[in-house]
């Protein structure tokens, strides 16, 4: 589940907190992670991230000169690989909660010089701050599980798309065949947490990161959520047996 059963809490990894510390709890992690994102992803997905992203991307429903919004977008993988669809006459907004994170991204893409058409917002993703219908197409990916209001973020998507626009949420799931989950668990929990302090030395937040992938929404209940959220024709796709997902839902 995305919420704790106390009152007035909610989930950080496996921990309780009080609802109103989760967004600085997880930017601390962020922040901590920001220059080893592309690491901890490599460690997390032992390197599949990669071809996760560019199903995520080539399989959305976006046109040359649309508008998309690409929130937890801060890395700047998911808007490069989206520039190449709008084209030219397209634009994309990266939004990020975190600043840090928002920094590194915008450095990587001016490094690789990507920098017409890109627009860097510090934003929440339960508050947004476009007016209605701004977008041809909203993406989140690995974002949502971070979230401390998952429904709000969600019903944020659908107010900031356009009418016949589609929304996209890439994210870590529920592993499916049996007999791979104790296999997973293991280098969830015994693996990657080692692997974060020798890499990065930290260890804590690959562990959190680890635990926020075990409380996030499972399949069926997310995209119950984005029904919940106005979303119509809401569906989704595994990957890797699972190990991701990939949920959409347009507005009608």
């Amino acid at each position: 589940m995305n919420e704790s059963d106390k009152p007035g809490t909610t989930d950080f990894g496996f921990r309780d907190v009080p609802t109103g510390e989760k967004q600085k709890l997880v930017g601390q992690v962020f922040s901590s992670v920001a220059r080893n994102y592309d690491l901890m992803n490599d460690l997390m997905s032992l390197g599949i991230h990669r071809v996760w992203k560019r199903y995520f991307t080539a399989t959305a429903q976006v046109k040359r000169g649309d508008r998309v919004l690409d929130l937890a977008g801060g890395t700047g993988d998911i808007a490069a690989l989206l520039k190449d669809r709008v084209g030219e006459a397209g634009s994309i907004v990266l939004g990020d909660i975190n600043g840090e994170m928002l920094r590194v991204g915008r450095d990587r893409m001016t490094d690789r010089g990507r920098v017409r058409g890109f627009d860097y917002v510090q934003c929440n993703a339960e508050t947004l701050p476009f007016p209605d219908a701004s977008f041809d197409l909203v993406t989140i990916a690995f974002g949502l599980r971070n979230v401390t209001d998952k429904n709000a973020a969600l019903r944020e998507m659908h107010r900031v798309l356009k009418v016949g626009g589609q929304a996209r949420v890439l994210e870590f799931s529920e592993v499916k065949p049996e007999w791979f989950r104790p296999i997973y668990d293991f280098h969830s929990f015994q693996v990657l947490p080692r692997l974060g302090r020798l890499f990065a030395n930290d260890a804590d937040s690959y562990r959190y990161l680890a635990e926020s992938i075990r409380k996030h929404p499972p399949q069926d209940e997310l995209k119950a959520m984005m029904d919940g959220a106005g979303f119509a024709r809401t569906r989704y796709r595994n990957l890797s047996a699972g190990i991701v997902a990939v949920h959409d839902g347009c507005k009608a």
